[in-house]
């Protein structure tokens, strides 16, 4: 299965551009107001603090850009932000039978994909992907995807187990 939201980078590209507009906005009517009109009292911090706070909240939510294929015998996940230089991409590609479990956490608009796999040097490895730009319908596509994976896993090791026990 593939899933991704590529395809909404200008939407989120058009978002981020349109904040830091506001933002920029915000700052030059605060100082506007402080340095010359003196219209608005107090309230003028408002300019710089709804804009700011809102481009910090987009910033914060994590990478825009998702990817995931399970298509094959390897899990293939991408995550990267719209701007290139704000901090690399998330590249992991590993077979499917080392997928242990995955934990989906959901906290307010912050969502984050933990994914466990087996390591040959310390038992397992925790990757972690951010996933808040996902709709409920990726997200759901995207757990039952892992489902599968995992509960195709557990019973090939549960028959791995069996098979060892009967022969020793």
């Amino acid at each position: 299965m593939r899933l991704s939201n590529r395809n909404k980078a200008s939407i989120y590209n058009f978002l981020c551009t349109l904040l830091l507009m506001i933002t920029m906005v915000g700052i030059i009517a605060f100082a506007a107001n402080e340095y010359r009109f003196n219209a608005v009292g107090k309230e003028s911090y408002l300019l710089i603090i709804v804009p700011a706070l809102l481009l910090i909240i987009f910033y914060i939510s994590g990478r825009q850009i998702f990817e995931y294929d399970s298509d094959g015998e390897a899990l293939n996940f991408k995550n990267r932000n719209i701007i290139p230089f704000l901090d690399k991409p998330l590249h992991d590609e590993f077979p499917k039978y080392k997928l242990i479990k995955y934990d989906v956490v959901s906290i307010l608009f912050f969502k984050r994909l933990y994914i466990t796999v087996s390591s040959k040097n310390n038992g397992s490895t925790i990757l972690k992907y951010q996933i808040s730009y996902l709709n409920r319908k990726q997200v759901n596509d995207l757990k039952l995807s892992l489902n599968k994976v995992v509960k195709t896993n557990k019973e090939k090791k549960d028959k791995l187990d069996d098979d060892r026990r009967i022969f020793a």
